[in-house]
């Protein structure tokens, strides 16, 4: 059941919120009492996602932010503080993901610079806003959403390799921050059924039997572990990763199954 309360009053800005999981996110918070500023590159897409908080009566507001400028991150900051007179909660969602290119040696290093930029520097450009605003709040939180990619090999060696920074930025922040009284944590999904996967069904329904709960996330998975990150329920927990991933990475399903049917 959803606590209508546990975020009430609460300043929340989340990235990459236009769409899935940050999307799922913003509303999740804003059910639980949250003001949410959806920000995301993709304007017209946030200012829909705010839109349709709001036609459900929750406190919404978009803005564009391109968390790849400092200059954008900053102003991005400073509206939800101007906007909602506090900045209690951040959540870095947006990502960017390259293809592999079929060999190694031939990967460009725009692709490389581009991933690591957005994924983990931008999460960084956020954190280093945000931190001053999320430490005067004296409740603040801040929840990065990382990947499985991170912890075993999934493919995609940028992407991997920003995420799994993340983890190690969210340890090294939570050391930082709380004597500042802000928590750091990050939320670690695997597999998630977002537009990401628009066309590729065959796809899903092919990993679905490599996870121990037997189907692939859904955004309201990933927000519900946020919601509890960044809320007091979490108040002794910093520095944490949840692996939220339907048992992928703990569970050797494939080994399992050979030994089944060899």
């Amino acid at each position: 059941m959803t606590d209508h309360t546990r975020f009430a009053g609460h300043g929340v800005l989340v990235t990459g919120a236009a769409r899935g999981i940050g999307a799922a996110v913003a509303r999740r918070l804003a059910e639980e009492g949250g003001r949410v500023l959806v920000t995301d590159r993709d304007r017209p897409e946030a200012e829909r996602t705010a839109a349709a908080l709001r036609q459900l009566g929750l406190v919404a507001e978009a803005l564009a932010c391109d968390i790849g400028d400092r200059g954008s991150v900053d102003a991005a900051v400073a509206h939800a503080v101007a906007t909602f007179g506090s900045l209690d909660v951040l959540v870095n969602c947006a990502a960017h993901c390259t293809p592999d290119v079929p060999r190694f040696e031939d990967d460009p290093d725009d692709a490389w610079a581009l991933d690591l930029d957005i994924t983990l520097t931008g999460a960084y450009r956020c954190c280093r806003a945000g931190l001053p605003h999320l430490a005067a709040s004296g409740r603040g939180a801040i929840v990065g959403i990382g990947s499985v990619n991170g912890l075993q090999d999934f493919g995609n060696h940028a992407y991997s390799a920003a995420k799994a920074g993340l983890g190690s930025l969210t340890r090294t922040l939570a050391g930082h921050a709380a004597a500042r009284g802000v928590r750091v944590n990050l939320v670690v999904p695997g597999t998630v059924h977002t537009s990401a996967w628009e066309g590729r069904e065959a796809e899903l329904d092919a990993l679905r039997p490599l996870y121990p709960l037997g189907r692939v996330g859904e955004p309201e998975d990933i927000a519900a572990a946020v919601a509890f990150l960044a809320s007091q329920d979490a108040a002794w927990i910093t520095g944490t990763t949840l692996v939220v991933d339907g048992g992928l990475t703990a569970v050797n399903t494939g080994f399992h199954a050979a030994l089944r049917h060899p």
